[in-house]
């Protein structure tokens, strides 16, 4: 298994072939499905064809950025997925996670989030990262704002299938390395010089 980060509740590893089943209960579920794409549950074939592959590829084209599964700590088990990579349209580093439900609330996609955030900024180098949602999408919404993102400009949904909340379009969030940088500065001063603590917040799409 190859990891690519840990946090106190979450091990963010490489996808495999071997997940095949998660991603398909996953994507089947339709409130995780609710916000996303058309609305619809992923096939099989398209899961096992299409979505694996590319992950699998992406990881020898971008050094230290992907798709990351992510599996609880403590007992091992299959809790959704993170990523860190390029936007195919324009190459501009994207978040996003995929939770399953039965862990929506427990402030799971901020410690992920946080934790890829971190690693963006703190090791990999990166100046600006991006997040998308739908506008109706409050629950991620909140996410991305405890992790110190921005909001930087709505747009309207641009899919063939409209879903529920489509009408309002969708926004796009931001942080940049040096806010990021002084946001850590800030919260090690407000702790009494304290430094180290890891940063806190993020996510996207459903909760």
């Amino acid at each position: 298994m190859h990891v690519f980060l840990e946090t106190p509740r979450l091990v963010l590893r490489r996808v495999t072939a071997a997940d095949e089943d998660n991603l398909f209960r996953l994507n089947g579920d339709p409130e995780v499905m609710r916000y996303l794409g058309q609305g619809a549950p992923t096939s099989r074939d398209k899961i096992r064809d299409e979505i694996i592959p590319f992950q699998l590829d992406s990881y020898q084209r971008n050094a230290g950025l992907g798709l990351w599964a992510a599996d609880g700590r403590g007992d091992g088990q299959f809790l959704g997925w993170f990523h860190l990579r390029p936007r195919r349209d324009d190459g501009v580093i994207d978040l996003g996670y995929r939770l399953v439900r039965r862990v929506w609330g427990q402030g799971l996609a901020t410690e992920g989030s946080a934790a890829l955030l971190a690693k963006a900024f703190g090791e990999l180098g990166i100046d600006r990262v991006v997040a998308e949602t739908m506008t109706a999408n409050q629950a991620s919404r909140r996410v991305l704002e405890k992790c110190g993102m921005t909001l930087v400009r709505t747009y309207p949904w641009s899919e063939p299938h409209p879903v529920e909340g489509a009408e309002q379009g969708c926004v796009e969030y931001e942080l940049t390395r040096s806010q990021w940088l002084a946001s850590r500065a800030g919260a090690a001063t407000n702790d009494g010089g304290i430094s180290g603590r890891p940063a806190r917040g993020s996510g996207t799409w459903p909760r």
